[in-house]
């Protein structure tokens, strides 16, 4: 039996204390940004008379400043041994606004209404007021909160080590976890340990340090394994935890500014598809009921970010005394265990439409690597013993959609060939995500909504 810190803060969610904290020190940031833009287009006045049209310059002068910094990793820590602001990016950001700014002037015609010399003193004023305020927060950061914004977790695994400070400490083999790739409840109780790290380290025998680096690129977490020598566990680079050497096999994807990106994406889409779907989805669970006996949803435990457990939502599709809740068979072309109605929902991917609740509680992304359930089969293989890299796939949040369905890998798996495209697929979106080719799949899915692999 597999036991777990309860209290620990390594199990507080997105909501934790460091995350929490670390949000409130991006909204002082952004605070104390526009008061510095502010405080640019202020000065000048002491010079030249109120004009009321600085009031609207300084509005679009700092939504343009919060677009290109929030996108420019302004509000974001600097990745180190320890959390840091850096306050480069900001500054750059700034710079091209004010740049901006000034071929608006141009173009525009500006500088009839504004002086060109009241906006270099409101540039310049915003420069280094930005730059004083941010560098007051860096040292404030530095010296009081360093500790607290970053949540470190040392999982020790047969291994003789002094715990660094910083850490918390978690005995491995005291606790019933081991690192068997074969097992996707180890791989679930793992994902459950490090939820709400930002930093694991694992301290092992050289014997089990490859399947920990499998374990830890599978999650969407920064993962080092404690080292004594440099052997190759395709490591990203070396580092230190405490003052013993470590290679880090594994960052996660991505940064909190891009999950928050992702996050909203993800709603930006989910909620108004619901509210614009519910007379088509209470349409579509009548005819379930009235065709057959049974619950109108199919709930199936599958593999979620951080190689987590959860319960995937459909319309049922299946007669219930012959679902298959594991999902080692994969459904046919002509296979009898289908509905009338399940059959035409399937065909056109209706009976994914309750996904859309796991979007919205979460579990679930609008695009990413498809969840499989935990029975499923390649051949006469299970996935994972197909290929180890199986787990990486689950660094990031499953999708209803994803770049291998795009490309047409779906539907059974007949051949271990299969499996191998999709894993391929999902390895190259985790590797490359960015807003734009969620934005490019969520299109090329309306195209291979009703495909000939699907039934």
């Amino acid at each position: 039996m597999i036991v777990l810190p309860e209290d620990a803060a390594v199990q507080q969610g997105f909501w934790g204390t460091p995350h929490a904290l670390r949000l409130r020190v991006f909204g002082v940031l952004l605070i104390l940004d526009l008061l510095s833009i502010g405080m640019g287009f202020a000065v000048p006045c002491i010079w030249y008379r109120y004009d009321p049209s600085l009031v609207g310059v300084f509005f679009v002068t700092g939504a343009v400043y919060v677009a290109i910094a929030f996108n420019g990793g302004a509000f974001s820590f600097k990745p180190s041994r320890t959390f840091m602001i850096d306050t480069g990016p900001a500054v750059r950001s700034l710079l091209f606004t004010y740049g901006t700014l000034f071929l608006m002037s141009y173009f525009l015609r500006l500088d009839q209404i504004l002086p060109r010399g009241l906006l270099l003193i409101a540039m310049v004023t915003g420069l280094t007021l930005l730059s004083a305020l941010r560098q007051v927060v860096v040292v404030y950061t530095a010296t009081h909160l360093r500790d607290r914004l970053l949540t470190q977790l040392l999982v020790i695994d047969g291994m003789q080590i002094v715990p660094p400070d910083g850490f918390q400490v978690f005995d491995a083999r005291a606790r019933g976890l081991r690192p068997d790739l074969r097992d996707p409840a180890m791989l679930n109780a793992f994902g459950l340990l490090i939820r709400g790290c930002e930093r694991v380290a694992i301290a092992c025998r050289p014997e089990d340090r490859n399947n920990w680096a499998m374990m830890l690129k599978g999650v969407n977490v920064r993962g080092e394994i404690v080292v004594n020598d440099l052997e190759s566990y395709g490591a990203f680079g070396v580092s230190h935890v405490g003052d013993l050497p470590a290679l880090t096999v594994a960052v996660g994807p991505l940064p909190l500014r891009k999950a928050l990106a992702k996050r909203l994406f993800d709603l930006a889409i989910c909620v108004p598809a619901l509210i614009a779907l519910l007379p088509g989805i209470i349409l579509i669970a009548v005819a379930i009921k009235l065709d057959s006996k049974g619950p109108v949803l199919f709930r199936q435990r599958r593999v979620g970010q951080g190689n987590e457990f959860f319960y995937i939502l459909k319309f049922r599709s299946m007669k219930v005394e012959q679902s298959d809740p594991d999902g080692k068979v994969s459904a046919s072309r002509d296979d009898d265990r289908i509905t009338r109605v399940g059959y035409f929902i399937r065909r056109t991917s209706i009976d994914e439409l309750p996904q859309l609740f796991n979007v919205l509680l979460g579990d679930m992304s609008i695009v990413g690597p498809r969840p499989h359930a935990l029975g499923s089969l390649a051949g006469d293989k299970l996935f994972w013993d197909i290929d180890e890299r199986y787990w990486h796939r689950h660094a990031l949040k499953p999708g209803i959609t994803g770049l291998a369905q795009v490309r047409g890998f779906r539907g059974a798996t007949n051949e271990t060939t299969d499996l191998t495209h999709r894993l391929q697929a999902d390895l190259e979106y985790i590797s490359n995500w960015s807003f734009w080719r969620d934005a490019a799949i969520l299109v090329l899915t309306v195209r291979v909504l009703v495909h000939r692999n699907t039934f």
